[in-house]
């Protein structure tokens, strides 16, 4: 697949329009997380959001990746998922994820990018396996990575038109932007665990 057709399985998911039912749910669940993890930074500066990152990030992914394969639409029930499910294995994935980009940024600032790539599938492995550890979802996400890690820098490089349009509209739209790639970036994880992707280098 290219990225054309991520997108277009993206925004086939959404509904096809930008005012469509599944992309204004969509925009809702990425407006509530972030609003999450903000407030719980301001409540608890240095350590509020640290603690719910890790459930909210794992709980958008799900709810994405599961509508990128499953015929249904985009769940809030699903927003406290990361809570439910595994509370402190999702913590402990951001805690320690974060941790491993930030050391390797120590070095040099590009190989903390690469590093954050690596890990960028980390929550949808969790999804995909619930039962794996911290450990064992950092490596598969690297695994899942190997050869990949430009491919997806591109990918995200496609947005940035979305992203000057929508900070245009006082900032609101990149809401739905943020909606766009978190389907997008699901349909990509699809491509990456189908076997039949082709590892550039």
């Amino acid at each position: 697949m290219t990225r054309s057709e991520w997108k277009a399985a993206a925004r086939a998911r959404l509904g096809g329009g930008i005012f469509k039912d599944q992309w204004l749910l969509g925009v809702v669940f990425c407006l509530v997380v972030s609003a999450i993890v903000g407030a719980a930074g301001s409540i608890l500066p240095g350590i509020g959001a640290l603690v719910v990152t890790g459930p909210m990030l794992y709980a958008q992914k799900y709810a994405f990746l599961a509508q990128a394969r499953e015929d249904r639409g985009i769940d809030l029930n699903d927003l406290f998922r990361g809570f439910r499910d595994d509370f402190g294995g999702t913590l402990l994935i951001s805690l320690l994820s974060g941790l491993f980009i930030f050391l390797w940024s120590l070095l040099l600032f590009i190989p903390g990018i690469v590093k954050a790539y690596a890990y960028s599938m980390v929550y949808y492995v969790k999804a995909d396996h619930p039962e794996y550890g911290w450990r064992e979802c950092l490596d598969e996400s690297q695994r899942l990575m190997t050869g990949h890690k430009w491919e997806k820098f591109v990918l995200d490089l496609s947005f940035i038109g979305w992203g000057i349009v929508g900070s245009l509209c006082l900032g609101v739209g990149t809401l739905w932007v943020m909606t766009y790639m978190a389907a997008t970036e699901a349909q990509y994880y699809e491509y990456l665990t189908s076997g039949k992707t082709s590892p550039e280098f």
